[in-house]
This record gives C-alpha cells, sequence and structure tokens, in this order.
C-alpha cells in the first residue's frame, strides 16, 4: 500500500486521532508561526519524482556504468539519459568519471557523500522534531 493512500493519511476531518502533540487550549488562528524553509527537500524530491531519475539513482549503486548501458537498462534513448544524468550530476547525486584506457568513454556512478546528504536533507522533512 501506498504511503500516499494509507489510511492513516486520510484527511483529518474524516477521522477522529490521537494526537501526538495536544491541540492548543482554545480553537482560533495562532499568529507569528515560523515560515519553514522547505526548499531543498522540495528540490530533492521534485528531481527523484521523475522514474528515469530515480531508476538512474536507484542502478548507479551498483555502478558504474556508461550512458549506453544505463539507457539500455531503462529502455530510454541515450540522449535522454544524458539530459537526465546532468540534472543529477549538478544536484550532486552523481558523477562523471573518464575511463584510464579510453577518456572517450564516460562512466558514472552515485556520489555517495551527495546522496547521503541529500537523504539527510529530505529525511529532516520528514522526520518528527519533538
Amino acid at each position: 500500500m501506498s504511503p500516499l493512500t494509507h489510511p492513516a493519511a486520510a484527511p483529518s476531518h474524516a477521522r477522529s486521532v490521537d494526537l501526538e502533540v495536544p491541540l492548543p487550549p482554545e480553537p482560533g488562528c495562532r499568529q507569528g508561526l515560523p515560515h519553514p524553509d522547505a526548499s531543498a527537500a522540495a528540490e530533492i524530491a521534485a528531481l527523484l519524482a521523475d522514474t528515469t531519475r530515480a531508476g538512474i539513482v536507484e542502478l548507479l549503486e551498483a555502478g558504474p556504468y556508461c550512458v549506453c548501458e544505463i539507457a539500455e537498462a531503462l529502455g530510454e534513448r541515450a540522449n535522454n539519459v544524458s539530459n537526465h544524468l546532468a540534472r543529477l550530476r549538478a544536484a550532486g547525486l552523481v558523477r562523471a568519471v573518464r575511463h584510464g584506457a579510453d577518456a572517450r568513454w564516460v562512466y558514472y556512478e552515485r556520489d555517495e557523500p551527495g546522496c547521503a546528504a541529500a537523504l539527510a536533507t529530505v529525511r529532516t522533512l520528514l522526520e518528527p522534531h519533538h
């Protein structure tokens, strides 16, 4: 079952629920709440919301692979994979390495420190802070 269709994800008005944090003593609109900055987490989520890019990141866990290998594995055109790889590189999730025997061949691998940083960014958005 998808987390988005899980019964616990139903709108709050649809069910009675015990909250982990108590409600304010009096109902009403509270002013002065801090403005959250979720832009970095949203950018990562948007980047990985594309199934081709998410597939590339998953595939490269066992990498490195060249564009033609990635394209074949995903059933995509090589130029499309190259465009996705460029976005993943710009985000710091993937890096390119030229083959030592023939520098015309470029292989891609996951940038594990970059992936760990992206995971930490998304985790701060989703984990409870209390």
